[in-house]
Parts: C-alpha cells; sequence; structure tokens
C-alpha cells in the first residue's frame, strides 16, 4: 500500500517563546492560537503590572483590601444560600 503523506507534520525543532507554525497559508487560524497562548501565559496582564514601580507597601494593601473584599463577598452567599 502507498503511504499518504503527512502535510500536518509537528515541527523537528521546539519552538523558542510565543510562537506558532503557519500551516496551508492558514494566518487566521494561527492567529488565534497565538492569541490563546497570550492569554494563557498571562503576558499582557504582567507586563501592565510591571509597566509602573510600585511600593511594596501598596502592593501589600492592595492584597490584604481585596482579600477582605472576598471575605465579605463569601459571607453574603452565604447568607444568601441559608
Amino acid at each position: 500500500m502507498k503511504q499518504k503523506k503527512n502535510f500536518r507534520r509537528k515541527p523537528k525543532k521546539q519552538l523558542q517563546g510565543l510562537q506558532v507554525e503557519v500551516y496551508d497559508n492558514n494566518v487566521e487560524k494561527a492567529m488565534r492560537t497565538l492569541k490563546r497562548k497570550v492569554k494563557d501565559s498571562n503576558l499582557f496582564i504582567d507586563l501592565r503590572e510591571k509597566e509602573y514601580y510600585e511600593k511594596p507597601s501598596k502592593v501589600r494593601r492592595e492584597k490584604r483590601n481585596l482579600a477582605k473584599l472576598r471575605n465579605q463577598y463569601q459571607v453574603q452567599k452565604e447568607k444568601e444560600n441559608h
């Protein structure tokens, strides 16, 4: 039997960083894949956080305030369920 050619063969070398191979000139599919990789890696969130310097005390204060807010929502949700 004649063996079928595999046109969608995986690349032989590992890609460094966030890169996407384009198969059959399908740029739209490659763009969707790249956007999903960037979103999953939280790259833009990290860049936004590192855009400006924040004092460590401010970072701790924000974390504490977010924890208080989460706790308030949880208590409110428990009250509604009972």
